[in-house]
């Protein structure tokens, strides 16, 4: 096991404050993953959350480096909201009821209560945003849309963590391979994923519970980083800043190392071997 380091802040003798952005912000399912970077001061949050009682949430448990926003991030565009039974299935796209039919639970979660005309703002018009390290987002289906219309705000992000869909839950839906065709484009790299998600394919039940997975694949977070052959194209402030999401955040130790060398070597500093003589105690 790589030796105990709490946080990179502590080998680069730095207070790097990482620049966060998330899109969908509901907590409907659990602390964020850089809550840990909120909570030591070392990040700034701006969210987005356009459902009033998840807003409510977020702004009643905030802290003094988040801010949040009542607003849809997508293509700029009027659309209509599908307001579904199971509030994390609310989404801009209708729920595709013949794939979720296949499914335990789904045909009465994905059920459309309501619609409802709603306004979005496209993330490059969004001027509260100066620069972007490190984004999360969760909007059902829709974060290809935010991407295609984010591409200058992406320029100067490191590190996406995204939920991606292996099957079309929604109708019209683009899907992972999609997004991930997107996001090479724009020089990211598939890195991993975070909470693959199967599900059992009616009529077969695992352990009598609708929630159990077998071996169909649904979703997933998918974790995209900068090319990693390619950080040169990064500045040193960002070198740090990706690092510190690597290793605080999701424990990608040999990429940590890997940004850091392209920074010594750079900058003359000692990071990289600062950082594996650490992971090795």
């Amino acid at each position: 096991m790589p030796g105990r380091i709490d946080s990179l802040a502590d080998i680069l003798g730095l207070d790097p404050v990482v620049q966060i952005v998330d899109i969908g912000a509901n907590p409907i399912d659990g602390e964020a993953p850089y809550m840990p970077l909120l909570a030591s001061g070392r990040a700034k949050l701006v969210g987005f959350e356009p459902n009033r009682e998840a807003l409510a949430e977020l702004n009643r448990r905030k802290g003094p480096r988040e801010t949040y926003f009542p607003k849809a991030v997508a293509d700029g565009r009027r659309h209509t909201l599908h307001v579904c039974r199971a509030p994390g299935m609310t989404s801009l796209l209708e729920p595709n009821a013949e794939l979720l039919s296949c499914f335990h639970g789904f045909p009465e979660w994905g059920e459309v209560m309501h619609t409802e005309a709603i306004e979005t703002v496209r993330l490059d018009d969004v001027a509260e945003i100066v620069d972007l390290d490190y984004l999360k987002i969760d909007i059902q289906g829709g974060e290809l849309m935010v991407f295609q219309h984010a591409t200058s705000k992406l320029s100067a992000c490191t590190i996406i963590q995204t939920e991606v869909e292996f099957l079309p839950m929604y109708r019209n839906q683009p899907l992972f391979s999609e997004v991930e065709m997107f996001l090479r484009g724009l020089g990211f790299a598939l890195h991993k994923f975070e909470q693959l998600v199967t599900r059992t394919v009616r009529p077969v039940m695992v352990d009598g519970s609708i929630y159990g997975g077998l071996g169909q694949l649904f979703w997933a977070d998918a974790v995209f980083v900068r090319d990693f052959t390619r950080l040169a194209l990064l500045s040193n402030e960002k070198l740090r800043n990706a690092a510190l999401v690597l290793h605080d955040v999701y424990k990608s130790y040999d990429l940590v190392a890997r940004f850091l060398l392209e920074h010594d070597q750079r900058a003359g500093t000692t990071f990289s071997t600062a950082y594996m003589d650490a992971l090795s105690r």
